[in-house]
């Protein structure tokens, strides 16, 4: 049984910084790829970031470019989104997703775990 679970999120005024992490267990961790999405009221669920395997190699949405960082331990199962310079348009709930196949995916429907996530709210 893989589960990923979220931390993190919070009430942050824009300008902010947040870092949220994902733990993930039941499955080995560095084979791979991991990806942040969110999810505001009323919208569909939208890819932030994605990391590969090693780390190498990520992806982001141009929403967050330049803004949120992804990065990973593989000795600590663990993935971070390190989220600076906040706006209200962040505030969503955050989700972990989790590939079976080591390389980078930005479509929902190519990640096989998620997370429960995690709220995070950004005030003006």
């Amino acid at each position: 049984q893989v589960q990923l679970v979220e931390s993190g999120g919070g009430l942050v005024q824009a300008g902010g910084s947040l870092r949220l992490s994902c733990a993930v267990s039941g499955r080995t961790f560095s084979s791979n790829a991991m990806g942040w999405f969110r999810q505001a009221p009323g919208k569909e669920r939208e890819f932030v970031a994605a990391i590969n395997r090693s780390g190498y190699s990520t992806d982001y949405a141009d929403s967050v470019k330049g803004r949120f960082t992804i990065f990973r331990d593989n000795g600590k199962s663990t993935v971070y989104l390190q989220m600076n310079s906040l706006k209200p348009e962040d505030t969503a709930v955050y989700y972990c997703a989790a590939r079976i196949s080591p390389f980078i995916a930005t479509m929902r429907n190519e990640y096989d775990y998620w997370g429960q996530g995690t709220q995070v709210t950004v005030s003006s």
